[in-house]
């Protein structure tokens, strides 16, 4: 049966259900070559799910991002913002039409949803004590990403410069999380790159928006940061899988640098200026080591080197 068929509306049943429903947001900008097969994996990836919508903001692309999520049957609601509101901007945009007893699903345009994924999400979510839920993220190969992170500490970049990010993962000291225990079984985590993040109701009350001052990256790890500071888990889910194609931001001059502006800007948000002088530091000399590997290290030390990372407070929600 097709999923669509088995659409009910949105909000809680209490004749059957608790569960009042979840609302997929996809935030696209120049998305068209990988927008259709997104869309495409909606169907299975809500088997098993009735009560749900689908929310598509575009951010002014240039290309048929919009035309191509107008004309396909899995009959998305499509909103454009008119201008680049970056990725917590179009989130921001979609859940101000979402009802508040409703989930929410973030996902990438370039991601693939795996038959069931959404009801095993949504699953976790019903435990009150969880706030973010992040599915197993797999490669185009198949292989399961790395895609768990600890939260950032002048331990974990001075590991990832001087060992690099594979061995100080192995090691357990880096940023990213390697444990193969855990990407089998699942369970607690700091945070998880935001390709596919589920977003409980609670949570959605309790913490308020995405911080749009971030733009593009370090934006998930603000906002989980912000659920396990209200006293809610972040959860990393095994048995939902997605299949995920980006992540090639280190081929990426821009975007390489300006993740790194906002890793010094989240640091320093919730340290001293001293501890991020030293974090920063060690970005410049993990960097400056591995500059000749592509222009994405050499704009990730430019970015260290001069970027601003002033003292800075979260908006008012």
């Amino acid at each position: 049966m097709d999923a669509m068929s088995k659409k009910v509306p949105l909000g809680a049943d209490p004749c059957f259900s608790t569960f009042a429903g979840i609302a997929l947001v996809v935030v696209t900008y120049n998305s068209a070559q990988v927008l259709p097969g997104m869309l495409d994996s909606l169907a299975s990836g809500l088997e098993g799910t009735d009560r749900y919508e689908i929310i598509i903001v575009d951010n002014a692309s240039h290309d048929d991002s919009v035309a191509l999520a107008q004309a396909h049957p899995i009959g998305a609601t499509v909103i454009e913002t008119g201008k680049n509101a970056g990725y917590a901007g179009g989130i921001n945009v979609a859940v101000a039409t979402i009802a508040p007893e409703i989930d929410v699903l973030v996902l990438n345009p370039d991601i693939r949803l795996q038959a069931g994924c959404v009801r095993a999400l949504s699953r976790r979510l019903s435990d009150d004590a969880i706030g973010v839920v992040a599915p197993k993220l797999l490669n185009d190969d198949g292989t399961v990403a790395h895609s768990v992170r600890r939260e950032p500490s002048l331990l974990t970049i001075w590991s990832d410069a001087l060992l690099g990010t594979k061995l100080a993962a192995k090691l357990g000291l880096g940023e990213i999380v390697a444990s193969p225990d855990l990407y089998r079984r699942g369970g607690a985590v700091d945070w998880a790159t935001g390709a596919a993040l589920a977003i409980s109701a609670k949570a959605r009350k309790t913490v308020g928006s995405w911080d749009e001052t971030f733009f593009l990256y370090s934006e998930e790890v603000d906002y989980m940061e912000r659920v396990r500071s209200a006293g809610m888990e972040v959860a990393y889910v095994a048995d939902a899988c997605v299949a995920h194609s980006g992540g090639e931001y280190h081929q990426n001059a821009y975007l390489s640098g300006l993740m790194t502006s906002n890793r010094i800007r989240y640091f320093r948000r919730h340290h001293s200026a001293f501890a991020t002088l030293f974090f920063r530091l060690g970005i410049i000399v993990g960097e400056t080591m591995r500059m000749t590997l592509g222009p994405g290290h050499r704009a990730a030390l430019y970015a260290a080197l001069f970027s601003a990372a002033g003292p800075q407070s979260a908006p008012a929600r």
